[in-house]
């Protein structure tokens, strides 16, 4: 079905057809019989693999990664294709517009795409009223992230708000602090200012679990562009915080044998095949360090089975798929 509606949504600004394709795909979770068609059409392509990480039991190892639903708007029908959980955001604390557009590009021969969205969402407010209205088809994580003009020295205080205001409708909380579009937000991964903020958010948790009785792990989402030694201080920080899992890996900034192709050089993180090699050097690294006592996750151009079972093999215990949703449909 996919594959005969591609070249029309193919033929449109990227964006435009992202927000059509999600739109025809609520029309018809929503026509009568539509969530039991498209549950049948689709939710028997993933194994029932089950897996327990962060103390969750999910019913396989695939997720929907983040960035395809920022404001929880399509959490039933996405919830039908057959992943095991899914993951939305990046959601900021105040609504934002993100960057000016062409902000999304395809690459198609090289099965990949080139982003710079800056972030756009309808805040945290808008986030949680969707999440309530959608109720919990499947396990969910919250994808979060700090408002553009926040300055470093105060990001936690718009992590924590955003914990605050997800903890009791999600299973489980992604900290997104190595998206390249958002000025300065990778610095949060210095080894001199990590540890302290990551301590910050830790204190709020544990406030929650308290008040709650409920226990919503962290999730560290990093980027694919640290060094070697950097991924190896990370994996350090991440035990001695106790932080529930990492997420590996965000976009990149590099551009993988780019060199002869001028569509490479649109500024933003690139997502898709190029990025498959960085993303699984990162899990292998974070796992030589951790060795299981902190679960990895891994993302980043997972387009098929062998590269699933790459990035398991590598030391991933999850892995979660974006780009090759747009280039292959459920």
């Amino acid at each position: 079905m996919y594959r005969t509606v591609r070249p029309l949504l193919f033929a449109l600004d990227p964006e435009t057809s992202h927000t059509l394709g999600l739109r025809a795909l609520q029309a018809a979770y929503r026509f009568p019989m539509g969530q039991r068609m498209l549950t049948r059409l689709y939710s028997h392509n993933t194994p029932q693999i089950a897996t327990r990480i962060m103390g969750i039991d999910f019913p396989n190892p695939i997720c929907l990664a983040a960035g395809l639903d920022k404001n929880s708007e399509y959490i039933g029908p996405l919830a039908c294709l057959g992943f095991g959980w899914i993951e939305l955001g990046t959601v900021t604390p105040l609504p934002q517009v993100g960057n000016p557009r062409p902000r999304l590009f395809r690459i198609s021969e090289r099965l990949a795409v080139i982003n710079r969205m800056g972030f756009n969402n309808q805040g945290i407010h808008t986030f949680v009223e969707n999440l309530k209205r959608a109720g919990h088809p499947c396990i969910i994580g919250a994808n979060i992230g700090k408002d553009k003009d926040t300055p470093l020295e105060r990001a936690s205080n718009d992590y924590i708000t955003g914990i605050n205001a997800v903890y009791t409708a999600v299973d489980y909380i992604a900290i997104n602090i190595s998206s390249p579009n958002t000025p300065g937000l990778r610095d949060l991964q210095d080894e001199n200012i990590l540890f302290q903020f990551l301590t910050t958010l830790k204190e709020a948790q544990t406030r929650l679990h308290q008040t709650h009785g409920r226990y919503v792990p962290l999730a560290i989402k990093i980027s694919p562009d640290l060094t070697q030694d950097q991924l190896r201080q990370i994996a350090h920080t991440l035990r001695d915080a106790q932080i529930d899992a990492v997420i590996a890996t965000n976009t990149t900034l590099t551009r993988p044998d780019f060199e002869n192709d001028p569509r490479g050089y649109e500024a933003g993180g690139l997502s898709g095949k190029p990025l498959a090699p960085l993303a699984t050097h990162a899990v292998k690294v974070l796992f030589d360090e951790l060795r299981g006592q902190i679960p990895i996750i891994g993302v980043g151009g997972i387009s098929n089975a062998m590269d699933a079972w790459e990035r398991l093999i590598a030391g991933a215990d999850l892995v979660q798929i974006y780009t090759a949703l747009i280039y292959e449909g459920p």
